[in-house]
């Protein structure tokens, strides 16, 4: 599997989140992308954002 990445600099928000974050694995990277979001964006942990965090990961690496 391709290394994935999900970066919030690409998704404006409030708080102007910097955070970029990448794995091997899809169901690692749901995870930690799932806990940022809860924690530091305040969303809630539904299958809906499940989903719409999965359709936002990008293959390689994120820029520096």
């Amino acid at each position: 599997m391709a290394r994935k990445f999900i970066d919030c600099r690409e998704y404006p928000s409030d708080i102007h989140c910097t955070v970029a974050v990448s794995a091997d694995s899809e169901t690692e990277l749901l995870d930690v992308a799932v806990q940022h979001a809860v924690t530091v964006h305040g969303h809630t942990d539904t299958p809906q954002l499940r989903e719409t965090l999965k359709s936002l990961f990008k293959e390689g690496t994120p820029a520096q």
